[in-house]
């Protein structure tokens, strides 16, 4: 492993172990510092603000699930997995999914949500107006539901989870998403 990215692993797990006790937006740049030995200035080198931390360490999970969708994981395996990384996380994703910033993670998981089933639908068919409104519109709702599912205290399976928001799916979008549902 790189130590760029050694050293941005130090800094999110300082961040997870703060966020267990403290909510993200009250956290400080000094606090992350201070609880893992480092210094304001490594912080800086490597990220822009403790949201910039906080969205790079999600984008490994995303890697791992999302992304994956359509090349090694069907829609529901993908987040199946995704939810299954938030549970392991539990306060990490309690405490970021509440946050109110504008680069909150509700923000970029949302942009990355978007873009990527953007770029499967037009790989499967051209997007006109409603197909993207759909798609815009699919994604706002599996965030807030996520986002609620996360407030709730994860009650529900990451299965039971990832089965709604399939069955949620306007079903217009269906053909533009099926490679990653292995449909019919």
């Amino acid at each position: 492993m790189k130590f760029a990215n050694r050293t941005k692993l130090v800094l999110a797990d300082s961040v997870k172990e703060l966020m267990e006790h403290i909510p993200l937006d009250k956290i400080t740049v000094t606090q992350i510092v201070n609880n893992c030995g480092t210094t304001r200035q490594t912080f800086y080198r490597n990220f822009k603000d403790k949201y910039d931390l906080v969205n790079w360490y999600f984008d490994l999970i995303v890697q791992k699930t999302i992304k994956q969708m359509g090349v090694s994981l069907t829609l529901q395996e993908g987040l199946i997995k995704k939810f299954s990384y938030m549970i392991e996380d539990k306060a990490f994703f309690s405490s970021a999914l509440t946050s109110s910033d504008y680069n909150n993670l509700m923000n970029y998981d949302y942009q990355c949500i978007c873009n990527f089933y953007r770029e499967v639908a037009q790989r499967n068919g051209e997007l006109n107006e409603e197909i993207q409104f759909l798609l815009e519109f699919y994604c706002h709702g599996s965030m807030d539901m996520t986002a609620e599912w996360v407030r709730s205290g994860m009650k529900l399976s990451p299965k039971e989870m990832s089965e709604r928001l399939i069955q949620a799916l306007p079903a217009k979008l269906e053909p533009y998403l099926c490679t990653l549902s292995q449909c019919k």
